[in-house]
């Protein structure tokens, strides 16, 4: 999305930024495990595809994608650009990504914007980051200092998850989320926002030439 093509949200440990082409080798080198593809419902693409769906991302006014990246003091994160060269970034490595989907017009009565978030490596699995980057995300969303075509009201979040899917259910549960449907086709469950932004952890949003390197 436009809104967030420059910038950067920043916590201690976590910073978000927008999907960019340095970021599309690894994230196409993600998406050949059929089991994120499962989990996120993606059909496989070769890596030329994606860079055409990252340009097309960050251009559409109805999605919202930000990149994961922890702050890993002796690390350095290499992200290959498309025209062969590299960026080396030093102590950020990229663990997954944070998304919004807006559907429809704020204007309509059914408007909604549903949350969705992947952590994929698995190192990096089960401490907290998912649950931080879409407080930092959500946080960002609705907050009145955002630009257009931000803020969204908070009560218009929805989520959709596999059943079994039962640590998903619980980092929604705790950012404020209650089950509204089961859909049994599908074996899904509908989750929507019925709780309060104050429990949501808010970054620091900055222009991404500010990004850090630590």
């Amino acid at each position: 999305m436009r809104a967030n093509a420059n910038t950067i949200i920043v916590d201690e440990e976590l910073i978000l930024v927008p999907y960019r082409e340095e970021h599309v080798a690894k994230y196409h080198e993600w998406m050949l495990n059929p089991e994120l593809r499962e989990l996120t419902a993606s059909e496989p693409l070769s890596l030329e595809e994606e860079y055409e769906m990252q340009r097309k991302w960050q251009d559409d006014e109805d999605k919202l994608t930000f990149i994961i990246c922890v702050r890993e003091p002796n690390a350095k994160a290499v992200w290959a650009a498309n025209d062969g060269s590299t960026q080396t970034t030093a102590s950020l490595v990229m663990i997954g990504d944070v998304n919004l989907f807006f559907k429809g017009s704020p204007l309509d009565e059914d408007f909604e914007v549903e949350a969705e978030v992947m952590i994929a490596d698995p190192a990096y699995r089960r401490r907290g980051y998912a649950s931080r980057a879409l407080q930092l995300l959500l946080s960002y969303a609705t907050s009145p200092s955002s630009p257009a075509p931000l803020p969204i009201p908070p009560h218009v979040l929805v989520v959709r998850i596999g059943e079994g899917n039962g640590a998903s259910l619980r980092v929604f549960e705790r950012l404020g989320f209650v089950i509204t449907k089961r859909v049994e086709v599908f074996k899904e469950l509908e989750m929507r926002f019925r709780g309060s932004t104050d429990v949501w952890k808010q970054g620091v949003v900055r222009p991404y030439d500010e990004l850090p390197c630590f």
